[in-house]
């Protein structure tokens, strides 16, 4: 999981490594250790739902009744093995009933704080940590706007994000922001907040919980970063991945991220964002 992190923002992406820990490793070996102990369900802590539905025969995930702190989108990548042999206590509740009961259970964690920093960086501290975990020299290179003007020097692309405002050093006299990074040149790419809409996306290494694969295109909500609101979308599976176009262009689509797939609140699915899918006039 760490290396996947350090080596994705070496290519200019941005990863999400909490759902990478849950897809390859967490779920994985907290159910195989309950197996081994003769174990029938593991329980977590997450604000989701699972219900068994009788018509599909199939487990189903459920975003949590704490629409504040929803977690359905970190667990869109759960095996139909792995739904039925976990238990989320915690869906039905509310954040606050849960810190209440933890008070009259005595419990220390009622009043903790909760946690924003990744688990393995503790201080926050990407770029210490990506220089160090890579033994590499990040390498400067050009802000570029879209049209390849070169505008400053950036750091290395691996300190960079779309979307990202803050920190890039430039004094444009106006608003700019990263709209893409291209590691081929080594260039971040600079524009306004309109360069940094996109018309949609496409997602790859997927997963889909009602059904094994998506075989029609349906309009349903999507949500492209854990705190970003879900938005309508046509969803439309393509070769080699699906194929989501917003009702409206949506700001800061950033390839590496997870996109997770919506229908009210059944979560479809979901996958990593491969690509930005410009408005036509950008195109042009």
């Amino acid at each position: 999981v760490i290396d996947y992190f350090v080596s994705e923002y070496l290519i200019g992406r941005t990863p999400n490594p909490c759902i990478a820990c849950n897809r390859a490793f967490r779920f994985q070996s907290l159910l195989q250790k309950a197996r081994e102990l003769e174990i029938d369900y593991v329980a977590t802590g997450h604000y989701a739902r699972i219900v068994y539905d009788e018509k599909r025969k199939r487990y189903l995930l459920l975003k949590g009744k704490d629409g504040n702190k929803d977690q359905s989108y970190f667990l869109y990548g759960f095996r139909q093995s792995e739904l039925q042999q976990t238990l989320l206590p915690l869906g039905d509740y509310v954040k606050p009933q849960i810190r209440q009961i933890a008070r009259d259970l005595g419990l220390p964690v009622a009043e903790k704080a909760e946690s924003q920093e990744i688990c393995f960086i503790p201080d926050n501290d990407y770029r210490r940590f990506i220089q160090e975990r890579s033994g590499l020299t990040l390498k400067p290179g050009p802000f570029l706007d879209r049209e390849g003007n070169v505008l400053g020097q950036h750091q290395g692309i691996a300190y960079y994000t779309v979307g990202q405002r803050k920190g890039l050093g430039l004094a444009l006299g106006y608003p700019v922001y990263v709209i893409d990074i291209d590691p081929g040149r080594n260039a971040v790419i600079i524009g306004d907040m309109s360069q940094l809409k996109a018309a949609g996306l496409i997602s790859i290494d997927n997963n889909f919980l009602p059904f094994d694969e998506l075989t029609s295109p349906f309009l349903g909500q999507v949500k492209i970063r854990y705190r970003a609101a879900e938005v309508p979308a046509l969803i439309n599976p393509v070769s080699g991945g699906v194929r989501v176009e917003f009702i409206k262009p949506q700001k800061a689509v950033t390839p590496g991220q997870t996109v997770v797939f919506y229908d009210n609140d059944l979560v479809i699915g979901g996958g990593t964002i491969d690509q930005r899918i410009l408005p036509q006039k950008e195109i042009d």
